[in-house]
């Protein structure tokens, strides 16, 4: 090849430049591939990666992290809100801070969703060996920590000479891009071929698109799911997330219009339907409504759209009980379409769903069934309503009167982010989505410390959007650290900071279960070794404000109105502090959810609750 058809560059500066000219392109409309690349530098990456984002700066957007972990939630907040049109890329140094990759790249791959991952590893050469922070294997030679990324990844390689990044990169994005395979991305980078130079081949920085495709289905699923659906008396939708990644939700209320199928929504497909929609019934399962469950129960066909039937989705296998129920899936994934033994719809959300429409034409459910699932939606809506009121606006707010606060402030184009602890369940009951993106719930994985840097990466993808990430003290102190980085980049987020002392969602499921809320209390150790004393003398408020935030403090119904109203006003990133009241049990679980209790145990609170197992596990179907 001649001189002039290559370009000498180090492997580090070539992967920068090639990942600057990658693009998607769906619908006829292009999107940055790769839009920028979060980083925290050590021996791994400094002189590499670090060397080549300076060299190209220009070309390729930085954004400084605090914590690995953060980093990766951060680019999946962004990827979703992007509806994984576009990801970013995280590099590492070697070590803890590639080891650190590993519960994100979970949640990224559990999710579906596209991130890049770009840690150091060890010396290719091996000429310094070992280096420091190296694991070394006694009888495998190549196994660095980096290894730990594999089961969690969609793609994994390990560049141990300059060329070999040309057919992984090439792969990689075709993986990033790809709606049926996409997730976490592993490219692990030895440091001194980071920084060796090769004679790369121009062709390889030319500006490359990769077409996402829609899919249409098969003509013969096709025709047996319009007979399921012309057969069925009593058919139920779960629109999960694959209905927003394909941005399908115009298709799916024009099927809706068209049949009155009733929507029942995962934690990922809330919003699928806006909720004041007639057909639109809540959340499912679990954390569901009870309009919803109550129908799941009854469903003579189940027809999932873009949902990996989870079991807080199914109740653990409980939920669907009608005695010939059959599930009908619609899905771009063959892995997910085949699940509960279902008639597949293997396709693209958006396609499928407007073939089905067209093929349905003239069909519609029956009247009494119409009415039947509004006056239960009409039921729920009033259960609404209570748990959001607040008659004393000088009193404590509960948990769910937090959420009626903020209800009643934000606007249609909010974005609202949870993941754990005991807000999604109550989020998944009671929010009322107004817009496709405004409910963001991280339930895959459900992993305390997402909230924060996920908001970091939904604002960069929505720029003068208002962004809430909602934490309770839990998950809080889990991962603060990207506060630092809201302000260092002036994102202006809002944090709404619910103070309740203690793990609340587990402390309840612990009392179901008989381990008897041991170990959830954020309080003293008394004398006989359980933590039931006073609340701890710890300010959250206060260590929030010493991160950078600005912070309001609420005390009342009120207060909190108030402060939530300035906070999305505001320039800069914002905390709302609140301290609430004792959650009441108003809206309790409406669906089972299996977590196995002890056998045996010389307890009463033990015994008690394996009686309880026992008679809601006798429900449990094996749906064949």
């Amino acid at each position: 090849m001649s001189a002039a058809a290559t370009r000498r560059l180090t492997t580090a500066q070539a992967l920068v430049r090639f990942l600057a000219a990658q693009y998607t392109e769906r619908d006829g409309v292009r999107h940055r591939l790769v839009t920028g690349t979060w980083g925290i530098f050590g021996h791994g990456n400094v002189a590499g990666i670090g060397q080549a984002l300076v060299e190209y700066r220009e070309m390729m957007p930085y954004h400084q992290g605090r914590s690995e972990q953060a980093m990766v939630h951060a680019a999946v907040g962004h990827a979703r809100q992007l509806n994984r049109l576009s990801a970013q890329a995280v590099t590492t140094s070697i070590g803890p801070g590639a080891t650190n990759l590993v519960t994100g790249a979970a949640l990224a791959t559990v999710n579906r969703l596209p991130v890049l991952l770009l840690p150091g590893d060890y010396f290719a050469s091996h000429a310094a060996d070992p280096l420091l922070q190296q694991l070394e294997h006694p009888v495998e030679a190549d196994v660095s920590v980096n290894d730990a990324l594999r089961p969690v990844s969609r793609y994994f390689d390990r560049i141990t000479r300059p060329e070999a990044l040309v057919a992984s990169a090439l792969q990689a994005m075709r993986v990033l891009g790809d709606p049926a395979e996409t997730g976490a991305v592993t490219l692990a980078l030895p440091q001194d071929v980071q920084a060796q130079a090769y004679d790369w081949p121009e062709e390889f920085f030319a500006d490359r698109v990769w077409r996402v495709r829609r899919p249409a289905p098969d003509p013969a699923e096709l025709i047996e799911a319009v007979r399921a659906v012309r057969a069925a008396a009593r058919p139920l939708i779960v629109a999960g997330g694959g209905v927003h990644h394909s941005e399908a939700e115009e298709a799916l209320r024009a099927l809706v219009d068209a049949t009155g199928i009733p929507v029942a929504s995962t934690q990922a497909g809330k919003g699928a339907l806006r909720h004041d929609h007639p057909a639109d019934l809540g959340g499912i399962g679990h954390t569901g409504t009870a309009v919803s469950d109550a129908l799941a129960r009854t469903a003579d066909l189940v027809i999932g759209v873009g949902t990996r039937y989870s079991d807080f989705t199914t109740a653990s296998g409980t939920l669907f009980q009608h005695p010939d129920v059959r599930f009908l899936n619609l899905n771009i994934t063959a892995f997910d379409a085949h699940k509960l033994a279902g008639g597949t719809l293997v396709c693209d959300a958006r396609s499928g769903l407007t073939a089905l429409t067209e093929a349905l034409s003239g069909h519609r459910v029956d009247a009494a069934y119409e009415t039947e699932y509004r006056t239960g939606k009409a039921r729920w809506a009033e259960a609404v309503e209570a748990a959001f009121r607040a008659d004393d606006d000088g009193a404590v707010p509960t948990q769910t009167q937090v959420l009626g606060a903020l209800d009643a402030v934000v606007g249609d184009e909010d974005v609202v982010i949870n993941a754990a602890g005991s807000l999604p369940g109550d989020l998944h009951k009671l929010w009322r989505a107004r817009s496709p993106r405004q409910y963001h719930l991280e339930y895959g994985y459900s992993c305390m410390g997402y909230e924060i840097p996920a908001a970091l990466g939904v604002q960069q993808a929505a720029p003068g959007t208002p962004v809430w990430a909602l934490v309770g003290d839990g998950t809080y102190l889990m991962n603060p650290t990207e506060i630092v980085t809201a302000v260092q980049e002036n994102l202006p987020v809002k944090l709404v900071l619910v103070q309740n002392h203690g793990y609340a969602s587990i402390g309840g499921l612990s009392e179901s279960v008989g381990a008897e809320r041991f170990g959830t209390d954020y309080r003293h150790r008394v004398a006989d070794g359980s933590f039931t004393g006073a609340p701890l003398p710890v300010d959250l408020a206060a260590n929030a404000a010493s991160l950078g935030m600005d912070v309001l403090r609420a005390k009342t119904v009120r207060e909190l109105r108030e402060a939530l109203s300035t906070a999305r006003a505001a320039s800069r990133p914002t905390c709302v502090y609140v301290e609430t009241a004792p959650p009441s049990a108003a809206l309790p679980a409406q669906a089972w959810w299996d977590v196995p209790v002890a056998e045996v145990s010389a307890r009463e609170a033990a015994t008690d609750a394996r009686a309880a197992y026992e008679r809601a596990v006798a429900d449990r179907r094996r749906h064949l």
